[in-house]
């Protein structure tokens, strides 16, 4: 599907099928156990993401492009970066506008819509926490190549790393499709996108970070610098 298409997918499932299931996710209530290891692993990229940036942000702009409910908003904002915390779903940032710290709340400015959006001007660093994962490599290459011109700084973003054990995950969801279920994530080996990010326009190296894997959440980091 082309990046519009998947774009409105990722919509329709965030903000009417799965909004409370990632509220209550990304705070600390009871959780399943399969849900438990999502969490534990999406704090673990979240840091890890967040460590590629530097501790000391002030006078910078950085762009938490597919936000979500604002977890790494917050941490940015407490670094004394001026964020805009973008994402798809207008519920995912009521959630994220209500949970942010009212001392923190001048510094951040609350975006629903789209993260590429050129309108949002110039960053100083860019964090785009698996909000890329459902899209196909030429389409990732062509949202870096809309980012890449406004950013001076660090690209981070996440993957879905091509493993055996989640292209196992992969096929097993596309051969018994569910009307609740997520969109379906596209896994992707470093070559072929840094191959599909530069035939896009990409003037920087993409580089693999590293990978978080904790039960049933498998990701992969992946940054572009100056």
């Amino acid at each position: 599907m082309a990046y519009d298409q998947t774009r409105a997918r990722v919509e329709t499932y965030f903000d009417q099928t799965a909004t409370k299931t990632w509220e209550r996710l990304t705070s600390d209530a009871p959780v399943s156990r399969v849900r438990e290891t999502v969490r534990v692993g999406r704090d673990r990229m979240r840091a890890l993401m967040l460590s590629r940036l530097p501790d000391d942000l002030r006078g910078g702009r950085v762009l938490d492009a597919g936000c979500g409910p604002g977890m790494a908003t917050i941490e940015l904002a407490k670094r004394g970066a001026t964020v805009v915390a973008a994402d798809i779903s207008p519920q995912l940032i009521d959630i994220a506008q209500l949970r942010l710290p009212y001392d923190l709340q001048g510094q951040v400015t609350f975006h629903a819509g789209d993260m590429l959006d050129p309108k949002l001007g110039r960053f100083d660093a860019v964090i785009a926490m698996d909000s890329l994962i459902y899209y196909t490599a030429e389409d990732i290459g062509d949202a870096l190549t809309r980012l890449e011109p406004r950013v001076t700084g660090p690209i981070v973003f996440t993957v879905a790393p091509r493993t055996p054990a989640l292209m196992a995950m992969w096929y097993a969801g596309k051969a018994f499709p569910r009307s609740d279920r997520s969109p379906v994530m596209i896994p992707h080996a470093h070559a072929r996108l840094a191959k599909a990010a530069k035939a896009a326009g990409v003037r920087r190296m993409l580089r693999p970070v590293d990978r978080v894997t904790s039960g049933f959440y498998i990701s992969e980091a992946m940054e572009l610098r100056p």
